[in-house]
């Protein structure tokens, strides 16, 4: 017949008491365990006051630093704007003055040439004008030596108008001495010349004197009647 079984054979009794002695020594072991962990003293609390402000702090200052940066990069986009926008104006304008300026430079040499053959020309006229002596002339000659003078001053006076058209310098000298050369009419009426602006100035210094005595004769007739009531 077997024998009864008895479960406390197999337990270690010495094992159980140490295991719970220590299960009582060490508090932690409960909460390492999904037990509640305990609350964060003073200390713990302003230590991860003074962190989350230093890394504020920090932040601030990564902020500034970027708007300083942006700051400067929008300045440089700002001045290469500014360069691209110039170079351009500046190389229109400086193309359209090159050729401006060349085709002036053109015509300006060309005139000066012209003019400098006009200015030989009526040179060697004038030349043969004086030259032209008629109280010299022989009675057998005279009539070949008016037809010479008739001749030059025909060709000077060709080379006179060919050259007022040439030059307006010329037209504007032939002018001047046109009005001086009539003394007997009337000069322009002094007001005529005047323009608008003048005019109104001229106008307000003749009539302000009567207007004053206007007004002094009204403030005088005013106090009469107010003394007068």
């Amino acid at each position: 017949m077997p024998a009864h079984y008895d479960a406390t054979e197999f337990v270690d009794t010495e094992f159980e008491e140490h295991k719970t002695l220590s299960s009582a020594a060490s508090p932690t072991a409960g909460a390492s365990a999904g037990g509640p962990s305990r609350a964060p003293s003073p200390d713990e609390v302003n230590g991860k006051i003074l962190e989350a402000q230093g890394k504020i702090a920090e932040l601030k200052r990564a902020q500034e630093e970027l708007e300083r940066q942006r700051a400067a990069l929008e300045e440089t986009r700002r001045r290469q704007n500014e360069f691209q926008q110039g170079r351009q104006e500046m190389i229109t304008h400086l193309t359209r003055g090159v050729g401006v300026l060349e085709e002036a430079e053109f015509a300006a040499r060309r005139d000066a040439e012209q003019m400098a053959k006009t200015l030989v020309e009526f040179r060697e006229a004038l030349t043969k004008l004086q030259a032209i002596h008629e109280q010299g002339w022989k009675p057998d000659q005279f009539n070949v030596e008016l037809t010479r003078a008739l001749t030059a001053i025909e060709n000077a006076r060709m080379e006179w108008n060919s050259a007022r058209l040439k030059f307006v310098v010329l037209t504007a000298e032939a002018a001047t001495a046109s009005n001086a050369a009539k003394p007997g009419e009337k000069p322009a009426s002094l007001l005529a010349s005047l323009g608008l602006r003048e005019l109104c100035r001229v106008g307000f210094a003749l009539t302000w004197p009567l207007a004053a005595v206007g007004l002094l004769a009204l403030i005088v007739l005013v106090l009469l009647l107010l003394r007068g009531h």
